[in-house]
C-alpha cells in the first residue's frame, strides 16, 4: 500500500470489508475518507493556537518554556503557520525564526474567533488537586473570570496556602486556554474571603445552594442576556451564616439537583450550563 495516499486505523487490515475503518487522502485536501468504505471518517486539519508572550504590530513570539516545547517537542522549523492569540484577536502566524528561549511569528491575516463569555466563577477553596481540576475544566468551558473564596468550611492549612497557589493556578488556566483554543486565558484573581466577594456587582448574581429545592440555576437563568456571577462552596457548602450574606447582597440562590455533588462536580455542572445558556 502507498503510504503517501493513505493510513489504516491500527488494529484494522486492508483488503476486506469487516477489516473495519479506512482512512484515505486520495486528493481531497485536508478531508480524509474513502469513499468505498462504509465505516470511513471525514475530518480536517485544525491548526494549533498558541497565545503569545510578546506581540508588537506584525511580529508575535513565544518565550521560555512555550518556546522551548514548540521548538524541542514539537520539531518547529521556519515556514509553519501557527493560530496566534494576540489576547483580543486571533491572526495566522508563520514561525519567522527557531530559537530554544524563543520563537518569532511574522503575523498574517485575522482569523474568525468566539467572543468571550461574560462569566465570573466565585469559588470557595477545597483541596487543590481537585480546585485545579476544576479551574482547568471551567477554563475550557469558557468562563472568563475565576475568583478564589476563602469560606467558612474551607480548611484552615488550604486557606493559608491558598494565596501562594494563585499563580499555579494561573498556569493551569493559560494552558487549558490555550489547548481548547480559547482567545485568552481567565482572569485568576488573588484569593478573598467571602463578605468583599459578594459584594462585588455583576448583572446577575447567584449562589449554588444544597439547600435551595425550588428553583433550579436554568430556571433562574432563562431569558437572561447580562453577565453572570456563579457561588460555589467548598467541601461541606456554605454555612447558613454565609448564605444570610449572599442573601442581604442581593444574591439569587439556586440549585443544581436533587443530588449532592462534589464542589469541583457542582462547578463544572454549573459554568457548563451558565455558558450554554449564555451563548
Amino acid at each position: 500500500m502507498d503510504d503517501s495516499r493513505s493510513s489504516v486505523v491500527p488494529g484494522f487490515s486492508p483488503g476486506s470489508k469487516d477489516s473495519g475503518p479506512i482512512l484515505s487522502s486520495e486528493k481531497v485536501g485536508p478531508f480524509l475518507c474513502s469513499g468505498e468504505n462504509p465505516f470511513c471518517y471525514s475530518f480536517s486539519m485544525t491548526r494549533r493556537r498558541w497565545i503569545a508572550d510578546e506581540h508588537s504590530g506584525d511580529t508575535a513570539a513565544l518565550i521560555g518554556s512555550h518556546a522551548t516545547h514548540l521548538a524541542r517537542v514539537l520539531r518547529a522549523r521556519v515556514g509553519q503557520q501557527f493560530d496566534i492569540s494576540l489576547g483580543d484577536r486571533i491572526r495566522r502566524g508563520t514561525i519567522i525564526s527557531v530559537a530554544e528561549d524563543r520563537v518569532a511569528f511574522a503575523l498574517g491575516e485575522d482569523l474568525p474567533s468566539a467572543t468571550l463569555t461574560p462569566l465570573t466563577l466565585y469559588l470557595a477553596v477545597f483541596k487543590f488537586d481537585r480546585f485545579e481540576w476544576a479551574v482547568e475544566k471551567c477554563t475550557e468551558l469558557g468562563v472568563a473570570r475565576i475568583v478564589p473564596m476563602i469560606a467558612r468550611r474551607t480548611e484552615p492549612h488550604l486557606a493559608s496556602s491558598a494565596s501562594k497557589r494563585a499563580e499555579r493556578w494561573r498556569r493551569i488556566a493559560f494552558e487549558a486556554a490555550q489547548q481548547s483554543r480559547r482567545l485568552s486565558p481567565p482572569e485568576i484573581a488573588e484569593p478573598i474571603k467571602v463578605r468583599p466577594a459578594i459584594e462585588a456587582q455583576h448583572g446577575l448574581r447567584v449562589v449554588l445552594a444544597e439547600n435551595e429545592h425550588d428553583i433550579g440555576l436554568r430556571d433562574l437563568m432563562e431569558g437572561r442576556e447580562e453577565p453572570v456571577a456563579l457561588a460555589i462552596g467548598p467541601e461541606g457548602g456554605w454555612t447558613e451564616e454565609e448564605l444570610v450574606l449572599f442573601d442581604a447582597a442581593g444574591w439569587q440562590r439556586a440549585s443544581l439537583g436533587a443530588t449532592i455533588l462534589r464542589a469541583e462536580t457542582a462547578a463544572i455542572s454549573a459554568v457548563s450550563i451558565a455558558a450554554a445558556l449564555l451563548d
